[in-house]
Formats: structure tokens, C-alpha cells, sequence
């Protein structure tokens, strides 16, 4: 006997996985582009801080605050399926991941290390608060959407 051979498909065709769905890539897709059009917006208009880069720094912490809030409300409200899944997909992986940039913050980080006159002890700390900050802000952001949510039920 084969015990590698699948089982004959019988009935209904199974549903494609979540991730596999044309309908939820292009969800993603849509809100990676609004938020990478955001994260460029706020570059503009924040100013740098000498050779500290305000505006990604802020970027990334608001971004860990906010999918803090996000995934918290969803995870209370109920099962990932539905409207939530899709919110999720929109406004988490899509928007958020957008907006926030980790690979913007590992190439800061390099720059203000620089190869021969750069400083190691602001680089340092750049790269330590964002990562120190980041998880803080998304620690306070499930706090605040376990707080919503409760209010919400």
C-alpha cells in the first residue's frame, strides 16, 4: 500500500489558503502602497536631528504603537476570519508594514557608524532606542487595545 497517495478529491473543491487568495494579496498590496505613500509623506515634513533621523525613528515607534492596538482589538473581538482577517491583512501587513521601516533603521544606523569618521556611540543608541522604544510602544499599544476592547464588550 502507498501511504503517500492522497485521498481521491470528492465533493466541493477545498478553499484556497489565506495566503494564496488574489483578494487578500491585493489587500496587502493596497495598503503597503498607502502606507509606504504615508511613511514618505512624514519623511518630507519631519526634519532630522543633526545626522538622527526623527521622522523614521517616530515612523517605527507610531507603527508599533498602533499594530499593538490593531492586533489586540482583533485578537479580542474574535476568530482571524471575515471582515477581521481582512482588516488585519489591510491595515497590519498591508498599511503598518508599509509605513514602518526596519530595514530604513538598520541602514541609519550603518550610516551614522559610518565606515571611517562616523559615530559608533549615536549609532548605537539610535538603533537601541528604536528597537527599546518599539517594543514599549507596542506593549502600551495591546494595553490600550485590550482597554478599547473592554469597553467595547
Amino acid at each position: 500500500m502507498n501511504c503517500d497517495a492522497r485521498p481521491p478529491v470528492t465533493g466541493a473543491a477545498r478553499p484556497r489558503a489565506p495566503h494564496l487568495r488574489p483578494s487578500l494579496i491585493a489587500l496587502v498590496a493596497l495598503g503597503g502602497a498607502l502606507g509606504t505613500a504615508a511613511r514618505v509623506g512624514v519623511t518630507l515634513v519631519v526634519p532630522s536631528w543633526g545626522a538622527f533621523d526623527t521622522a523614521i525613528f517616530a515612523i517605527n515607534v507610531v507603527g508599533a504603537f498602533v499594530l499593538g492596538v490593531l492586533l489586540e482589538r482583533l485578537l479580542r473581538s474574535g476568530p482571524d476570519e471575515g471582515g477581521r482577517r481582512r482588516l488585519r491583512l489591510l491595515v497590519g501587513t498591508g498599511v503598518l508594514g508599509g509605513f514602518t521601516t526596519y530595514s530604513s533603521l538598520a541602514t541609519e544606523t550603518a550610516a551614522l557608524a559610518g565606515a571611517g569618521g562616523g559615530d559608533l556611540a549615536v549609532a548605537a543608541l539610535y538603533g537601541l532606542l528604536s528597537l527599546v522604544l518599539g517594543v514599549l510602544a507596542a506593549a502600551a499599544g495591546i494595553r490600550v487595545g485590550a482597554r478599547l476592547a473592554g469597553r467595547a464588550s
